[in-house]
């Protein structure tokens, strides 16, 4: 679809706060779109190391329109996984890239003209802070620290690895070890699995949290949330960045659909709708992996909390539009 073919009832002009991987899917999509977008850079901690899968990688394929964007990044081709206590190993394909937070907002960022946001008539907030009207809702106490890792020899540079452990879970990639629960040194220490991949460790990193996390209100007149400004995944389920380029591309829609003349109100309600949605099905997710992961306090306590999420969430309601593409549809 040619975005800059629409026909728009106002050139609504878009402030952008943040500078991640939905503040820069939502410029690209509103500035192809020909409306005025201004971007307001907010610093915050970037992942050193992050997995996409095939379905993300289509996403950005589609968006950018270009069929090398992956070229030169490490491939991961297996998944190497003990889940549960005295849970065999288990290795299943896998299908992704590993590139750091950093390096995939950069290549998504697109090339627009400095432009004065005072002016806007939305605001896309993509990162912290969060509006003054939201307020975080969190379920889960996990925390997760990042550590830098070097391989023994023989270790497969194609694979990931997970493991469950009693206090917590581990997963990782060549060069990155990402730590859940508790501190690296002592998951290392009751691994069965991982341990014996790594030759070497560096220091370990700033803790961060781990735990599913979602602003509410995530709309109003003139403003939506999207990326870390309003949703914040476990990493375990591997779909933060997906969900991200997800929440720009509807956001995006919404606000070209207010500017041909759809209601705000209608929209920003099918806006809310899909995310709580979405976060709904993560915790789903988490449901099943952290029942099965072990069974002592610490995962009996994360498990109630999430359980706590899905019912915050409540049930799914019946969505009043649909994308095409990257616009947006009223279901009759």
């Amino acid at each position: 679809m040619d975005l800059a073919k629409l026909k728009w009832t106002s050139m609504a002009g878009v402030l952008i706060r943040g500078q991640g991987v939905a503040a820069s899917i939502c410029a690209q999509l509103l500035g192809a779109a020909g409306l005025q977008v201004a971007v307001e850079e907010t610093g915050r901690a970037r992942l050193p190391a992050i997995l996409l899968g095939g379905t993300t990688q289509t996403l950005i394929r589609d968006i950018l329109g270009e069929g090398d964007w992956l070229r030169g990044l490490p491939r991961i081709s297996k998944r190497v996984v003990a889940w549960g206590p005295d849970a065999k190993t288990v290795t299943v394909p896998h299908f992704a890239v590993v590139i750091s937070e950093e390096a995939l907002a950069e290549r998504l960022r697109p090339k627009l003209a400095e432009r004065d946001g005072a002016a806007a008539e939305w605001t896309f907030f993509a990162s912290r802070p969060l509006p003054a009207a939201s307020v975080e809702h969190h379920f889960g106490t996990r925390r997760a620290t990042a550590r830098a890792v070097e391989l023994k020899d023989g270790a497969d540079a194609s694979a990931c690895w997970i493991e469950s452990l009693a206090n917590g879970w581990m997963f990782l990639i060549p060069g990155w070890l990402l730590a859940v629960g508790s501190p690296p040194d002592v998951l290392l220490g009751e691994s069965r699995l991982i341990a014996e991949q790594i030759r070497r460790c560096g220091r370990a990193g700033a803790e961060f949290p781990a735990y599913p996390r979602i602003a509410d209100p995530l709309c109003g007149p003139g403003w939506l949330c999207g990326g870390t400004a309003a949703l914040a995944f476990d990493p375990l389920c591997g779909d933060g960045a997906g969900h991200a380029i997800r929440e720009a591309i509807l956001a995006s829609a919404v606000i070209r659909a207010a500017a041909q003349g759809a209601h705000a109100d209608e929209l920003l309600a099918h806006y809310r709708a899909r995310l709580v949605a979405g976060f709904r099905r993560h915790l789903e997710v988490c449901r099943q992996f952290y029942s099965a992961g072990g069974s002592g306090n610490w995962w009996r306590t994360e498990l109630e909390l999430i359980e706590q999420g899905i019912a915050w969430c409540g049930a799914e309601p019946r969505f009043r539009f649909q994308l095409n593409g990257f616009e947006l549809r009223a279901v009759g």
